[in-house]
């Protein structure tokens, strides 16, 4: 059986993410999505709530596991028999980073990284941006899925109440 990771944060999960993942989910018979966890920041959404978002909207695919991880991906990997990461690749930007942890990664446990450019779609989107857009009422209708896009109103509108 083919299996991969697509890791992230996915606070929340954009189209560009899902774009990853469906076109993984068509080369692997296995495509796990990790929601790292990362005690030092605080998301807009708990890692619950993502794994929820994620499984709603690639529930269709039928090979898309959602798991959270904390510690190194190549644990994850480990522990899953997985021996390959599929990330997606924005700008030559990204490449420079990615390339150092693909590397750093084999070098621990032998995983192999495969890069996927996003399509040019999505090549400036990051769930950072879809959030800066999503707190100033800027509309990212087209940049979510449609249940990502009802979290991310209803949890900002919460946010401004709390002001």
């Amino acid at each position: 059986m083919r299996r991969a990771v697509c890791p992230g944060s996915f606070d929340p999960i954009t189209n560009g993410h899902l774009d990853i993942i469906e076109r993984a989910s068509k080369l692997y018979d296995v495509v796990h999505v990790a929601v790292l966890i990362n005690p030092a920041k605080r998301g807009l959404f708990t890692v619950e709530e993502r794994m929820g978002m994620i499984e709603e909207v690639t529930a269709d695919y039928g090979n898309v596991q959602v798991e959270s991880h904390h510690g190194l991906l190549v644990d994850f990997c480990r522990d899953r028999g997985i021996p390959a990461i599929v990330k997606g690749l924005r700008a030559v930007s990204d490449f420079d980073y990615e390339l150092q942890m693909a590397q750093m990664n084999h070098g621990l446990s032998g995983v192999e990284t495969l890069f996927v450019p996003t399509s040019p779609t999505y090549s400036f989107l990051s769930s950072s941006l879809v959030k800066e857009v999503a707190a100033y009422g800027g509309d990212v209708g087209h940049l979510v899925p449609g249940p990502v896009l009802r979290r991310l109103t209803a949890r900002m509108a919460e946010r401004a109440a709390e002001r």
